[in-house]
Formats: structure tokens, C-alpha cells, sequence
């Protein structure tokens, strides 16, 4: 439990961009971070071996939570089934609702406010933004919104649900998080989980194309020809 004067929070924290940004976030607000990752078996799995070991340079508690025995249920995308074409391209909703994880978020969150409860945090952060929009349901205002109010009634302590960069782009989260002086080094975004980034499928597109916007080089290596 958390029986100090400081506030706590547990972040849902991926591995990746976004979430990186948000964990340094609440660690500027003099918060007390509880990092928690979930291996779901998503093909980039890699993303968590970057997320463990920035919070072991954090000095942060980090549990990676297994949840691979619901795979049966969630395994309807190519982020989880690796006999399923990975999509190329921009995010758009013709190519990429491949990606979509049924329910994935209300699924993490869930677990995520039960781990709130225990320790006696009052907040869950995760990394929705407004990239997000277009693809993914659980990543739009009005879940968060309803998320939120479940979490205000479903325990006797309520837990608010944070999410800083909701209405922000990719682009606007990495300026502020440049601006923290944080290394994007210590992130993983590509879907692929291989030993470089491919640099073509959406999630690293999008990453690049913040990158651009910003005037500043993606410190991660791609494979030859993919950046």
C-alpha cells in the first residue's frame, strides 16, 4: 500500500513512445511511479525487454504481467497472430485495422485500476493520443470518458484514468518530450519486434513521420532502406 504523503500512479507502460513520455511525465509531477507492462503476445514482444530495462535504470517499480492464456480471445490481429500479414504503410483504415486488438484497452485498464487498488494509487495513466483516433475505439475520447466513470464507481476508492496527450498527435508528444530531454533510444515502436526496425509498417511510419515534424533523427536503427 501506499502510505506515503507522495501521490502515486501506476502507468501502463508499453515500451513505446508514447507511454515513455507519459511515465516521465508523472515522474516530473514528483509522483510515485508503478510502471506495469503486459505481455499479450503481441509479435513485438521486444517492446518489453526496452520497457524493463528503462525502469531498472529508473529505479522504478516494473511488473511485466502474462495475460497469454487469454490469446484464444484476442488473437484476431496481426499484432498477436504471426501467420497474419503485417500491413505497410500509413495508418489508414483500409490497411491497418489489421492492428486492431479486440478490446485490448479496456482489458489492460482494467488490470491496471485492480493494481491502483492494491497499492492505493489513486491514478492510472496510459498513452492515448489523438493519432489513435482513426483506428482504434479504445483509444477515443468517448472510452476514456466512460472508462473513467466505471473507474470512479467499481472499487470503494475511486481511481481517475489520466491520459495527457489524448487530444494530442505523435508529433506534439515527442516535442514535449524532447523538450524533457528524454532519449527516444530507449523506446521500441515497430510492430515487427525484429532486430531493427523495419521502418514501413504503420507504427514506424508514424513514429518517423513525428521525427520529421520535429527536425530531429530517430535515434533507433532501420533495417537498409527502411527509414
Amino acid at each position: 500500500m501506499n502510505d506515503s504523503s507522495t501521490p502515486a500512479t501506476v502507468v501502463i507502460y508499453s515500451g513505446g513512445m508514447d507511454s515513455y513520455t507519459v511515465l516521465h511525465r508523472a515522474l516530473r509531477e514528483g509522483r510515485e511511479v508503478h510502471a506495469l507492462s503486459f505481455d499479450y503476445g503481441q509479435r513485438h514482444a521486444r517492446e518489453l525487454e526496452v520497457a524493463t530495462r528503462v525502469c531498472r535504470e529508473l529505479g522504478i517499480p516494473h511488473q511485466v504481467v502474462d495475460i497469454r492464456a487469454i490469446h484464444g480471445l484476442i488473437d484476431d490481429s496481426a499484432l498477436t497472430d504471426a501467420r497474419r500479414e503485417m500491413p505497410e504503410g500509413d495508418y489508414a483504415e483500409d490497411n491497418l485495422t489489421a492492428t486492431v486488438v479486440p478490446n485490448r484497452n479496456m482489458i489492460l485498464l482494467s488490470l491496471a485500476i485492480a493494481k491502483a487498488v492494491n497499492i492505493g494509487a489513486g491514478r492510472v495513466d496510459y498513452g492515448a493520443h489523438g493519432g489513435d483516433h482513426l483506428l482504434y475505439p479504445d483509444c477515443r475520447p468517448a472510452f476514456v470518458e466512460a472508462m473513467n466513470a466505471v473507474a470512479g464507481i467499481a472499487n470503494f476508492e475511486a481511481v481517475e484514468i489520466h491520459t495527457p496527450y489524448l487530444r494530442a498527435s505523435k508529433a506534439e508528444i515527442l516535442a514535449e518530450g524532447l523538450a524533457m530531454g528524454l532519449d527516444y533510444a530507449d523506446t521500441w515502436t515497430c510492430y515487427r519486434g525484429e532486430a531493427l526496425a523495419c521502418g514501413r509498417c504503420g507504427s514506424c511510419r508514424e513514429r518517423l513521420d513525428a521525427f520529421a515534424a520535429n527536425d530531429t533523427t530517430d535515434p533507433i536503427a532501420y533495417t537498409p532502406g527502411g527509414r
